[in-house]
This record gives C-alpha cells, sequence and structure tokens, in this order.
C-alpha cells in the first residue's frame, strides 16, 4: 500500500506583481499578497474620506451575467454617500478592477463586496475565516495582521488564551494598499490550515478604508 502523502505546512507567498495572487491556487498557500502602490487619485480619495468623518458601510452583490464579461465590472450607486470627493471615479474603478481579478481567478459568478470605514478593530482576537477565499485591502490605515503556521495558536482560537499574542511580535501586518487573499477553512482540502489573522487595533482617532470580497458562488 503506497504511504499517503502528508500536506505541506501552510506557507504565505507575497510580489510585487498582481500574478502573485495567482499562488493561492496553490495546495500549501493559504496567503498571497500582492504589495502595490495605489494610484495617487485613490490614495488621496481615501485619506479625504476618512478626514472628513463619513461613516461608510456598504454591501454590495455583484453577479456575473456573462462569462465572457468578467473584466466589465460595474458597481452602480456604490458609496454614493463619497461621490462628490475628488477621485470617486478612480476609486470606484479600482474596486471594479479588483472584483474583476478575484472572478477571473476563481471562476465566481458571484462576488459579495463590502467596503468600511472603522475607527476600531472589527474582529480583534486571532481567528481563521469560515469561507473558501477572501480578498482584504486597505485604502487608508493599517492592514490585516496574520501569524505563520509556527505562531498559529490553532487549538485556543477565539479564546483568551491567545491574549498573549497580542503583547509580542509574532504578528506580520499587510501594508496599506496591499491586496491579500486570505485562504480560509472551506477552502475543499484546506480544513485545520486557514490563514490565522486579526483586526489591527486602531489608537484613538485613528481609522481604516477597508475593502473585502468573498466568492459567493
Amino acid at each position: 500500500m503506497l504511504a499517503r502523502a502528508m500536506p505541506a505546512t501552510p506557507c504565505q507567498v507575497a510580489g510585487t506583481e498582481v500574478e502573485t495572487l495567482l499562488d493561492i491556487l496553490r495546495d500549501e498557500v493559504n496567503l498571497a499578497v500582492w504589495q502595490r502602490q495605489l494610484d495617487p487619485a485613490v490614495l488621496h480619495f481615501a485619506q479625504a474620506v476618512l478626514a472628513s468623518g463619513s461613516v461608510l458601510a456598504e454591501t454590495y452583490t455583484w453577479t456575473q451575467e456573462d462569462p465572457q464579461a468578467a473584466d466589465k465590472v460595474k458597481l452602480p450607486g456604490f458609496a454614493q454617500l463619497v461621490a462628490g470627493v475628488p477621485g470617486y471615479a478612480q476609486f470606484i474603478a479600482d474596486i471594479a478592477y479588483l472584483v474583476s481579478l478575484f472572478a477571473c481567478l476563481l471562476d465566481a459568478r458571484t462576488v459579495g463586496v463590502r467596503l468600511r470605514t472603522l475607527d476600531k478593530a472589527m474582529c480583534p482576537r486571532w481567528h481563521v475565516d469560515k469561507v473558501p477565499v477572501r480578498l482584504v485591502t486597505s485604502y487608508a490605515g493599517p492592514g490585516s495582521e496574520w501569524l505563520s503556521e509556527q505562531d498559529s495558536p490553532r487549538q485556543q482560537l477565539g479564546g483568551p488564551a491567545v491574549d498573549p499574542y497580542m503583547k509580542d511580535d509574532a504578528a506580520h501586518a499587510l501594508a496599506c494598499a496591499e491586496v491579500a487573499l486570505l485562504k480560509g477553512e472551506r477552502w475543499q482540502g484546506n480544513e485545520g490550515r486557514g490563514l490565522v489573522h486579526r483586526s489591527p487595533g486602531l489608537p484613538a482617532g485613528q481609522r481604516r478604508l477597508l475593502l473585502t470580497l468573498d466568492w459567493l458562488d
């Protein structure tokens, strides 16, 4: 009888090319990061939104009507509250581009889009997502924090036993503008191997503008 091959230890990859995101399809990868730079107009827009004090909690479900038109994503009416801020058109175009990338990479027909302004950690404890894969990017403010496999307290996730990790230097952090694909527990074959991560703590007065995309179908 042939011995069953042991799965490789989950690992993380990062690179300056958008093609780095393709690595999320590798069995052993549970985080792929595109280390990109934002268009200045988009960056200035995001900073202006936070400076204005605007509160955003936008959701949108994008459905692909034509399999040949995933590169023609439209988000009608999205984030209209800040439509008057300079750079809005470029900002929406950037989100549409990320939806297109996400849909093409995963052959997704339905994508959940969420855009939020945050003034505190949304998920402050270390956890794994109960989804196949999620795209995360911070347009302004700090990015999400994550742990490599050797530092991941998988047996105590969600409880107070992992609180010591709040104080040590094990955490890695995504930079503002970086685009990350986080593999979760519902990716086939990835049970018990989802990326352990959390929202960053925010000092009083600091905010972030966060976009997440979910593969719904």
